[in-house]
């Protein structure tokens, strides 16, 4: 089941990092993906597999929000050229939105392998969607 709390923290770590990353073009965006995959496969734990799946979440879900604001300041940026600027730009902003989805899945792989590494170094299981918290070792 997916810790829908450890994805968020990650996305939120990626994002914030991503926008102190904007001062080193390159190295920041990986460097933010990389640590936001590597805090959901953490938070989630539960080894390799569990920590993937969160990291790759954490990191798809930035991608996409930052694709949807791309395309929507595109779309909303046509309406001053008037209605025929409006659809133009409203098509185009729908193009790249598609494309921002597909690259975010792309980009998203950095922040799977860190949180499977995450996931790795916290074995244990986070929280289920009941709150009920991690069962002891035996």
């Amino acid at each position: 089941m997916t810790n829908w709390r450890a994805v968020l923290i990650g996305f939120l770590v990626g994002a914030v990092l991503g926008l102190v990353g904007l001062t080193l073009p390159g190295i920041g965006q990986l460097v933010a993906g990389l640590v936001g995959g590597f805090v959901a496969g953490y938070i989630a734990g539960g080894g390799f597999l569990r920590g993937l799946w969160h990291g790759l979440l954490a990191g798809a879900l930035g991608g996409i929000v930052g694709g949807l604001l791309i395309a929507l300041f595109v779309a909303v940026a046509g309406w001053a050229a008037g209605p025929v600027g409006g659809m133009v730009t409203g098509i185009a902003g729908l193009g790249i939105f598609a494309a921002a989805v597909l690259l975010a899945f792309v980009m998203a792989l950095e922040s799977a392998v860190a949180g499977a590494l995450g996931g790795v170094l916290n074995p244990r299981p986070g929280p289920d969607r009941t709150g009920r918290g991690r069962e002891p070792y035996r």
